[in-house]
């Protein structure tokens, strides 16, 4: 009987133990429905819902699981007493025995939800699935080793300081490469004196052409065609990670797979392509540090900023107050310099005196401090 598309799917988490009940793995459950374990572990982790077709015969596997798993026993029988031997002619047949009483079944025991991970451990775990992978891709995007662990470390170490928002998140994992490959395509690492060599290319020559022509595509056509062939996201999840709408993400795709082809014909299938980017990234023995040292990275960078911007808050502060110490409280306009005023002759400086101004001088002292006497009209 078909689903009807109204009919909810399980939950993710029930998607997932139904799969694992059944002792089957994501890639012959991707093969079972007609799909890409890229797209059952999207199913599962509750990315994206499927629809049509597809969503039929996932609906129908599931179905299956599900009475498998109830069709399965859960209680252990106990195996039946065996049959007396016979005994010989000559002695008289004893009394049968007893049967020995059943053992009582085990109880069925409920469901105990498996303690919650601490926050190290969660983090440690997405570590474990991510960082191999990411490594790998920061090298086809970059072409250098070293930069390409020094992105993944640098974006989980961003992680681990903002892990209440990336714990949260629909899609750790996506957020985590998104900031790896911002860090790794950054334009600014072209100044660092480390970068400014080329390091040595793989060793075989297919290999060295196809990271010839990924590192000559442009920074945005290339993370696009490695997210949609490589990583194995579709169109719209490429082009919300890329920040673009969906028909730039498919021209960008477009025109690097033109490139590609154009180059090396050999890769102008798609499939071709997947799996030639997958070769090249696992020939890299590239590893990536261990996630103990990771957190501690993390830890020690943060405690160094927050450090830093105390120092500069008190710095600044301290600025602050000497300036207002310091500061005069009135403000007093400078005293212009002096302008020659026109038709005014210069101030000659006094010389030395003639002997009638002497004289004058000395008259002048001699005479009373109220100055000389009034002239008083007398009548005639």
């Amino acid at each position: 009987m078909t689903q009807s598309p109204a009919t909810p799917l399980p939950p993710p988490k029930e998607r997932r133990r139904l799969r694992e009940a059944g002792s089957l793995t994501q890639a012959q459950v991707a093969a079972r429905v007609g799909v890409t374990r890229e797209t059952v572990r999207k199913w599962e982790n509750g990315r994206t819902t499927p629809l049509g077709r597809r969503r039929e015969a996932y609906a129908r596997l599931l179905a299956e699981l599900a009475r498998d798993t109830a069709d399965s026993p859960v209680r252990t029988k106990t195996p039946p007493a065996p049959a007396p031997e016979p005994a010989p002619e000559s002695e008289p047949a004893p009394a049968p025995e007893a049967p020995p009483a059943p053992s009582p079944e085990p109880a069925l025991e409920p469901d105990v939800p498996a303690p919650a991970l601490t926050p190290a451990q969660a983090f440690d775990a997405l570590y474990a699935f991510c960082a191999p992978a990411l490594v790998r891709q920061a090298f086809l995007l970059t072409g250098r080793r070293e930069l390409a662990r020094e992105s993944v470390e640098r974006a989980f170490q961003l992680a681990w300081q903002r892990w209440p928002e990336v714990a949260v998140d629909r899609d750790p994992a996506g957020w985590v490469r998104a900031t790896a490959y911002e860090y790794a395509l950054s334009p600014w690492h072209r100044f660092r004196p480390r970068h400014r060599h080329p390091e040595a290319p793989p060793a075989d020559a297919s290999d060295r052409a196809l990271l010839d022509v990924l590192l000559h595509l442009p920074p945005p056509h290339r993370r696009t065609l490695l997210l949609y062939d490589g990583v194995g996201l579709d169109l719209p999840e490429t082009a919300a990670e890329t920040e673009a709408s969906t028909r730039a993400a498919a021209n960008r795709l477009l025109r690097a797979r033109e490139a590609v082809a154009a180059r090396l014909p050999e890769l102008s299938d798609p499939t071709e392509l997947t799996r030639r980017l997958a070769e090249l990234a696992a020939t890299e023995r590239l590893r990536a540090a261990r996630p103990p040292v990771v957190r501690t990275a993390s830890e020690r960078r943060a405690r160094f900023w927050t450090r830093a911007a105390i120092a500069f808050t008190v710095a600044l502060i301290g600025t602050t107050a000497l300036t207002l110490r310091t500061a005069p409280r009135q403000y007093e306009p400078p005293v212009p310099s002096g302008e020659t005023v026109q038709g005014v002759p210069p101030r000659v400086a006094p010389g030395p005196l003639s002997e009638a101004e002497r004289e004058l001088r000395s008259k002048l002292r001699e005479e009373t401090v109220s100055g000389p006497q009034r002239l008083v009209p007398q009548g005639g």
